[in-house]
């Protein structure tokens, strides 16, 4: 069906621009999720008005999109700052960051979908708040947030495909240069979601498995 010149060479290239998605999106999401996890437990612990100025960066992160954030982030590293920071640094702490924002939310609702009945029968115990956080809130916040997590890291896995503007060579670029050069845009692109499938459905299939089976227990 399609007559195209398409080498090995050219799917390692094309594998290597998945593997570069990869890690740029194991990087954000793990750092993100750490820094979500922290900003949405301080936004429940300290109320809507000691976290306003929190909330209101965090706003800024959900709201402007994420390709105006790596440009003005690239600009003001590089000509305002005066450093030299790779594009693949850039992209790493802007997309955590991004993802944060949104893990924040993730976590603060699950935190408040727990049951205060069952908060204040751990504190009645004489648990402290932080054994109420590791053995109570914890457990059943997860699995209340499990699914939007994994939905938020799918997101930022294609979201990835915009570092492209700093200069990081990953699937979707890997792809760019290949339609340049071989002139098969539509077999490339085909080839470019396959890829792109095989990443997010084992992700998306585990997570399936565990939100069937906690709600099963």
């Amino acid at each position: 069906m399609f007559d195209t010149a398409l080498s090995t060479n050219d799917l390692i290239f094309l594998a290597k621009g998945a593997g570069m998605t990869l890690i740029v999106t194991a990087i954000s999401v793990f750092f993100g999720t750490i820094l979500g996890i922290i900003f949405g437990v301080f936004r429940y612990q300290v109320g809507p008005w000691w976290a306003a100025p929190l909330t209101f960066v965090l706003d800024i992160f959900r709201s402007i999109p994420l390709l105006i954030q790596l440009v003005l982030a690239n600009a003001f590293v590089t000509t305002v700052l005066g450093y030299r920071i790779s594009g693949f640094a850039i992209a790493c702490g802007v997309l955590s960051l991004y993802t944060a924002a949104y893990c924040a939310e993730i976590v603060r609702g699950g935190i408040e979908a727990v049951p205060q009945t069952l908060r204040r029968a751990a504190r009645s115990l004489g648990m402290t708040w932080g054994q109420d956080m590791t053995s109570i809130v914890l457990p059943l916040a997860t699995r209340v947030a499990l699914p939007s997590w994994i939905g938020l890291a799918l997101g930022v896995m294609k979201d990835s495909a915009l570092v492209y503007i700093v200069q990081v060579v990953e699937l979707l670029k890997s792809t760019q240069i290949l339609i340049t050069r071989l002139q098969e845009p539509l077999f490339l692109l085909m080839i470019c979601g396959l890829f792109y499938f095989l990443i997010s459905f084992p992700i998306a299939r585990f997570g399936g498995y565990l939100e069937k089976r906690w709600s099963n227990d």
